[in-house]
């Protein structure tokens, strides 16, 4: 009796919330629209040319910085409106009005009275006719690493003042009279050298000309010991404009301190040239391993990195990266070239490339340690199951739902839903055009959707999951479901002692969820072991990356030596008997 009960009366409350769902529908169509719009335009000495992008609307309580720099997904975060735009003339206007789709507030209509500070900004697209068939329009990266609010030849507006009252009746006129400048890009010295190389791979995908960029950490030493060749670090991670964290000249004595919102620390900025000066002074000094350590550029249409696999929507990045721009650095910098003699770390985002790329090119490389990666197994992708969960924005009940969180402190304190990201993006572009974290991963593991768009994993709006869309995803990007599925037919044995893992338990994103499930495996395998290691923080948030003695703002400064002893021992133990292990132990 208990279960026909049950389903009686979620019955009866589907019923009620389409009977208020309507009502609501039906009160917005005869309710008036609210009169306050927004014209936005730019002249012909901005562009002479008709472009297609995303408007944005900015509008923010804070005069202290431009509003284009004050959207995120935290609790400071100010508002944004966008609406598309195709083939906008110079002088035509395009209008932001309560249809528009906003973050925080969803429209315009809900904007109360007050004093506020206005920003327009036209983020450009580009046309893409694919070598597979599709015509997309996408914002190509421009050097900035797919930062809307930065990147070069988008327009915007000067900041002014605005003040809204009750029903106001009235369109604001505002011009796009800025141009975001190029970016200079970083010049080559002794030690860091910046490559970038067109890949056929990506060419013919694309349909254009597309490349890949790398910059490179030599050895000391290289110039003057030509016989020597050199294993090859991949330290995989977020867009490099140069090469991070190392500094060859001492902290700045004049520097303005900077306060870190994040770590909530006063003079971060002189912590961080710090660490940068002191890895310099490790790197060059007498006892200090000698390796070629890389960060590879490969922003794309989508996001400011591909996740360094093969996709659907992006193309063949991990054919082009392991077959295309490893080997052409390895020759160029007298790299050993072999499998045995590559390995990768990262945090977060190249947490899970580091992991991904050594699962799908087992032989390729030769070990991986991924720090607080991205969801590594959908069971628990953040705080969602894509394989049993039906909404992902709040879990359902009889008698009520649930939202489910999207960002925590170390003490469980919220700072935003996972709804709330999902509408920033939406605000931002739609289609995965937002260059967010959500869109991104939708755009590396979803099917081509028959607009030749990625196929949305859920609802954007709603957040009713797809669960066709989610079984594509199991196949190709689980990584947990993967090593399940093809330990025992070989690619075990490919990657014993390989993968190593390091999370906070108290990861802002919940990526710690994902690691727990990936243990319960790893721990379980014994034909063969894997070998590894996982390793949790205490309290720690994104990204610990396994140091028990440094608070997190430390460690995340560390990556470039704290691995290094790892892979000397991973060296030492699997490389093969006629391996070159001495011509760069010097």
């Amino acid at each position: 009796m208990r279960p026909v009960t049950a389903t009686k009366i979620c019955s009866f409350v589907i019923l009620v919330l389409a009977i208020s769902i309507n009502t609501r529908t039906t009160e917005m169509k005869t309710k008036p629209a609210p009169s306050l719009r927004f014209s936005i335009s730019f002249p012909e000495a901005s562009s002479r040319e008709p472009i297609d992008g995303r408007v944005l609307l900015l509008v923010s309580t804070d005069k202290t910085k431009e509003p284009r720099f004050q959207i995120n997904e935290d609790l400071n975060t100010q508002q944004v409106f966008g609406v598309d735009v195709d083939g906008l003339k110079p002088g035509a206007e395009a209008i932001v009005d309560a249809s528009a789709f906003g973050y925080p507030l969803l429209s315009l209509a809900d904007l109360k009275p007050g004093e506020y500070w206005l920003q327009a900004l036209l983020h450009r697209y580009e046309t893409f006719k694919r070598g597979d068939g599709p015509t997309v329009k996408l914002p190509m990266d421009r050097g900035e690493g797919q930062q809307w609010s930065r990147a070069p030849g988008n327009l915007y507006s000067t900041p002014q003042k605005i003040t809204v009252r009750a029903s106001d009746d009235r369109t604001v006129k505002i011009k796009l009279d800025q141009i975001i400048p190029p970016i200079e890009p970083p010049k080559d010295t002794k030690y860091i050298k910046h490559l970038k190389l067109q890949s056929k791979l990506l060419s013919k995908f694309w349909g254009r000309p597309m490349y890949l960029g790398a910059n490179v950490l030599l050895p000391e030493g290289f110039d003057s010991h030509p016989n020597a060749h050199y294993p090859l670090v991949i330290f995989h991670g977020h867009f490099p404009a140069d090469f991070g964290g190392f500094r060859e000249t001492p902290p700045d004595p004049n520097l303005k301190p900077e306060y870190s919102e994040r770590f909530h620390l006063a003079g971060y900025n002189k912590i961080e040239q710090e660490y940068a000066y002191k890895f310099y002074k490790d790197w060059t000094g007498p006892d200090f391993p000698r390796l070629i350590i890389i960060e590879i550029q490969h922003a794309n249409p989508y996001y400011d990195d591909s996740y360094a696999v093969n996709s659907a929507n992006l193309g063949p990045y991990g054919d082009a990266i392991t077959y295309e721009l490893v080997p052409f650095i390895e020759k160029q910098f007298r790299g050993i070239g072999k499998g045995w003699a590559r390995f990768m770390y990262g945090g977060s985002t190249g947490g899970w490339e580091a992991l991904a790329a050594q699962i799908f090119y087992p032989d390729e490389y030769n070990g991986a340690w991924g720090a607080c990666p991205d969801p590594i197994d959908f069971r628990a992708y953040t705080v969602v199951n894509i394989y049993e969960h039906e909404n992902a924005y709040h879990a359902e009940a009889p008698w009520k739902q649930t939202p489910r969180p999207g960002k925590r402190n170390y003490l469980g304190e919220l700072a935003a839903t996972l709804q709330e990201t999902n509408y920033l993006e939406l605000a931002l572009g739609n289609n995965s055009r937002s260059g967010g974290q959500w869109d991104i991963w939708q755009a590396v593991y979803s099917p081509v959707g028959k607009d030749g768009y990625p196929k949305p994993i859920w609802d954007k709006v709603t957040g009713k999951i797809d669960r066709s869309v989610a079984e594509y995803w199991r196949e190709h990007y689980d990584l947990g479901y993967i090593l399940r599925r093809d330990w025992d037919k070989g690619l075990g044995k490919k990657l014993e002692g390989k993968l190593s893992l390091y999370v906070g338990d108290m990861d802002n994103y919940y990526l710690n969820n994902a690691v727990y499930l990936m243990e319960d495996f790893l721990k379980a395998t014994t034909d063969p072991p894997y070998g590894g290691q996982v390793d949790y923080g205490d309290r720690a948030e994104h990204c610990w990356n396994g140091d028990h003695h440094n608070p997190n703002y430390i460690s995340r400064l560390r990556y470039n030596t704290m691995y290094l002893p790892k892979i000397l021992k991973r060296i030492s133990e699997s490389a093969p008997k006629e391996a070159d292990t001495k011509s760069w132990v010097y």
